[in-house]
């Protein structure tokens, strides 16, 4: 029998009411979702268990080779991968069920980490198991954002994601340095096994407490044709391809003053602490923003700072050119990283602007193209740091990356009234 329209119309008020609610509740609203604990539990220990895998591999490898050349590479590996996992392979992201991905991502990562700790492996099994690893992470963290989605609705999507990157940004602040203090109490061998241990709760805390959801794309065909073809038609969306567009560029600019911390610190006579506080004011002032715009903002007041954010987030770079002593310097960097709460309003616009079909796909280009381009910003970074100051190199850097900005800005305006992309158009 039908429902009074009269009924209805009332529970869908009480629903929209409850909704809102909700969205209005901030941080504490996401927490309550059990299946968002689950996940966000099981990123802290794929987070510290990654760090302290990178720990262990660099400190085993300089003993038994002596060698700091092969001790970079083997955490370079950790970043190298990115791009050509994200090609080739982020259609699985969508062809199967998340839940299954997520666990088998973490089960074969515990397996390489296990490998990796037997003494017989030999060194050039160490840099092929690290290598492994790192493909299987783009396509981890792709697979996870996607299923945040499908998870939460709305501004918690919004602050689930920036959950998860205050997360990442503390693993940077604190991370290296647990893991430095861990490996005075463990070898690096059984630094190795905790790090299997954590890769396998991972995987329990996933398979147990989040709910199997079919596949998002169905059909046939090679996984890396198909991979390719997402990434295609993906970067063909104009309103996709300028919001990657704005995921990847700064990063890649701001990466450059991390990059060159260590020749700024030793030229301004700050020592190793300063060195320090360098590396952690821009990670710091990233998690500080993020958590402020979640908490004193609404989902329209984050989108409405979006843009302005994003145009100014590199001007504090800039000011390097009046070579700021080394305490400016530090509060220039964390003003940048205060910036970066931009993201927020980024993550509603890239999940309305991607086709459901191909939302596992995307999250993972968007990763890959992440890391290879703060990659490749390093690299360049430090090669003209070799002929130029460290202030100058960073402040050129800020200088090319807001006029990059204003561009990529120009088209995430232009393309603001594009209606969302949907699965027909894949």
């Amino acid at each position: 029998m039908a429902e009074p329209s009269s009924t209805a119309e009332s529970r869908d008020a009480s629903a929209a009411s409850r909704s809102r609610a909700r969205v209005t509740a901030g941080y504490g609203a996401v927490f309550a979702v059990k299946e968002f604990r689950a996940i966000f539990t099981a990123h802290v220990l794929s987070m510290l268990g990654g760090v302290l895998a990178d720990a262990s591999l660099a400190v085993l490898v300089f003993r038994r080779t002596g060698s700091a050349p092969l001790t970079a590479l083997v955490l370079a590996l950790g970043f190298l991968p990115y791009a050509l996992s994200g090609i080739l392979f982020s259609g699985i992201a969508d062809r199967y069920p998340a839940r299954r991905v997520l666990v088998a991502c973490d089960l074969l990562s515990a397996g390489c980490v296990t490998l990796m700790a037997v003494p017989a492996t030999p060194l050039a099994g160490l840099f092929v198991l690290r290598f492994a690893v790192a493909m299987m992470s783009p396509l981890f963290t792709g697979t996870r954002a996607a299923s945040l989605a499908d998870i939460l609705s709305g501004d918690l999507y919004v602050l689930g994601r920036s959950l998860v990157r205050t997360v990442s940004q503390g693993s940077q602040i604190i991370g290296y340095g647990l893991g430095g203090l861990a490996l005075v109490w463990l070898s690096p061998r059984a630094a190795l096994h905790v790090t299997v241990g954590a890769f396998l709760g991972s995987a329990l805390l996933l398979r147990l407490g989040t709910r199997g959801r079919p596949a998002r794309a169905s059909g046939g065909g090679a996984i890396m044709r198909t991979s390719m073809a997402s990434a295609r038609r993906l970067l063909g969306i104009p309103r996709v391809r300028a919001l990657l567009l704005m995921w990847w560029i700064p990063p890649m600019f701001f990466i450059v003053a991390e990059g060159t911390a260590a020749p700024f610190a030793d030229a301004a006579g700050a020592g190793s602490v300063g060195f320090g506080l360098l590396m952690a004011a821009m990670p710091a002032g990233t998690a500080v923003g993020e958590v402020l715009a979640g908490t004193l903002l609404g989902a329209a007041a984050r989108e409405r700072i979006a843009l302005p954010l994003a145009a100014g987030s590199m001007l504090p770079m800039v000011a390097f050119a009046v070579h700021p002593p080394w305490p400016l310097a530090v509060a220039l960097l964390l003003l940048t990283g205060l910036c970066a709460a931009y993201t927020l309003g980024m993550d509603q616009w890239f999940v309305q602007a991607v086709p459901p079909a191909v939302r596992g796909s995307a999250m993972s280009l968007l990763g890959a193209g992440l890391m290879t381009l703060q990659g490749l910003g390093v690299v360049a970074g430090g090669a003209v740091a070799a002929w130029v100051p460290p202030y100058a190199v960073i402040c050129g850097a800020g200088t090319a990356g807001t006029a990059c900005m204003f561009v990529i800005l120009r088209s995430v305006r232009a393309t603001r009234t594009t209606a969302p992309a949907t699965d027909a158009e894949t």
